[in-house]
């Protein structure tokens, strides 16, 4: 089982990374993708994924609260990162007009030069989306014949919106957001209509921690070695084995960064 959204650089984890990933590596996860959410964060997750090697990867982009850093210094800082073996992926990227901490025009400026540079490079994009599907996917669509693999992260979105961004092509992240009996029921109903294939898994540490962990965490942090729960709750809701389904997820993970 491979978690492909890790937030390592978080402030969250400053006293404790490496015993983070340790923790994850001994609760039976695969491999972490580590995110970058601008220019600086993509720079410590690449240095990140570098003291991990063969088992942390990490993406490079400027996720849409930070559409307005975005520059042509960004643009460079992306590129050279991309160059790193551990760097497998332009993102996150993409609109949330949820809590809009930038103006739509940059965001779909950032969105879309990044867009570009996954296609100049051929590197799959990580992707986030939040109550901005019609402009997301028009933004998006675009591109996609020209990318190499796009993942949706953390997909909270409704049917129509998740029956959309399967008929783009788009592989779809799950989180610990499933596991909760507030928000997460909706979610949970639609599972079973994501094709094997295209089903990544993802605890978004450290945030959204599964509400329904028996006995509870004592710390509302969220870690990758919470993965397995999330497995197993999705395996279960989907009617399958969580052993079958975490080899598959790990499979699709490595299939879509290019992983060895």
């Amino acid at each position: 089982m491979f978690d492909i959204g890790v937030n390592l650089t978080s402030t969250q984890f400053a006293k404790d990374r490496d015993q983070v990933v340790k923790r994850a590596r001994e609760a039976g996860v695969t491999g972490l993708l580590i995110t970058g959410t601008n220019a600086l964060e993509s720079q410590q997750a690449s240095q990140l994924a570098a003291r991990h090697p063969g088992y942390c990867w990490s993406t490079a982009g400027v996720h849409p609260h930070h559409a307005s850093e975005w520059s042509a210094e960004t643009a460079s800082t992306l590129r050279r990162l991309a160059g790193n073996g551990q760097v497998v992926a332009i993102g996150e990227c993409g609109l949330d007009f949820n809590r809009n901490l930038a103006a739509h025009e940059q965001q779909e400026y950032a969105f879309d030069a990044q867009l570009a540079l996954a296609a100049e490079l051929q590197l799959p994009v990580f992707l986030h989306c939040r109550e901005a599907h019609a402009r997301f996917a028009a933004v998006l669509q675009p591109w996609l014949p020209r990318l190499p693999g796009a993942v949706v992260h953390c997909f909270t979105g409704t049917r129509e919106e998740l029956e959309a961004c399967l008929a783009m092509g788009l592989s779809v992240g799950i989180t610990g957001w499933v596991c909760d009996e507030r928000r997460g029921m909706e979610l949970r109903e639609l599972l079973p209509l994501i094709p094997a294939e295209r089903l990544l898994l993802e605890t978004d540490a450290p945030y959204l921690l599964p509400r329904d962990m028996r006995p509870r965490p004592t710390s509302r942090r969220n870690e990758p070695c919470f993965l397995p729960h999330i497995v197993q709750q999705v395996a279960n809701w989907r009617g399958e084995a969580a052993e079958t389904l975490g080899a598959r997820v790990d499979h699709n993970a490595r299939q879509l960064f290019r992983l060895a």
